[in-house]
């Protein structure tokens, strides 16, 4: 009778543990929830990777999102004045009086449910900055555009995209030769 007390009571246990298994397999992974339009906005720290021929620069840049606006309170110009002003002592110059340029980076977005993340489709207006230079402030005209999407990634909460300083025009007169300016936000997260 013991033989038989115990081998039922091997079963029960066995049954068990194979209900944990079965339970176990549909619980994988932490459930990560499907990202929303307004996921999106907040305020921003990222770094910004900028490359002009063979020059390349990083820096660490802040921004805002809002609903439809990417708001710089501080574009990243020098490259855009030191491309318009040849001597680099005058440029530094310039770009101290200058001071802070605010930019403001018109996007459409979309939720793409497939990857779980929300695309950018940006609209960049031209970019309008004067550069004081020997007693004289020369109108600068940026054209900027976005040859890709950006994304806000819902799995780990970044924002990425990307910008072309694609021609500039200084008192009407288009730069030439120019090399354009790449603007790369690779990594943002939110502060």
């Amino acid at each position: 009778m013991k033989k038989f007390t115990v081998s039922q009571f091997l079963i029960a246990i066995l049954l068990v543990f194979t209900g944990f298994t079965f339970y176990s397999c549909n619980n994988d992974g932490p459930e990560i929830p499907p990202v929303k339009l307004d996921d999106v906005k907040g305020n921003y720290k990222g770094r910004l990777i900028t490359i002009q021929g063979n020059v390349k620069t990083e820096k660490i840049k802040d921004f805002k999102v809002k609903k439809d606006t990417i708001a710089f309170a501080e574009f990243p110009v020098d490259e855009i004045v030191k491309t318009v002003v040849k001597d680099p002592v005058k440029a530094e110059v310039a770009i101290k009086a200058m001071g802070k340029v605010k930019y403001d980076l018109k996007y459409t977005a979309s939720v793409n449910t497939s990857i779980n993340a929300v695309e950018l489709l940006f609209a960049p207006k031209v970019m309008e900055i004067l550069i004081p230079v020997d007693g004289v402030t020369k109108k600068t005209e940026v054209t900027l555009v976005a040859k890709q999407k950006g994304f806000y990634v819902g799995l780990d909460g970044s924002l990425r995209f990307a910008l072309i300083a694609d021609k500039i025009t200084v008192d009407g007169t288009v730069l030439a030769p120019y090399e354009a300016i790449n603007y790369n936000f690779p990594f943002c997260v939110k502060m």
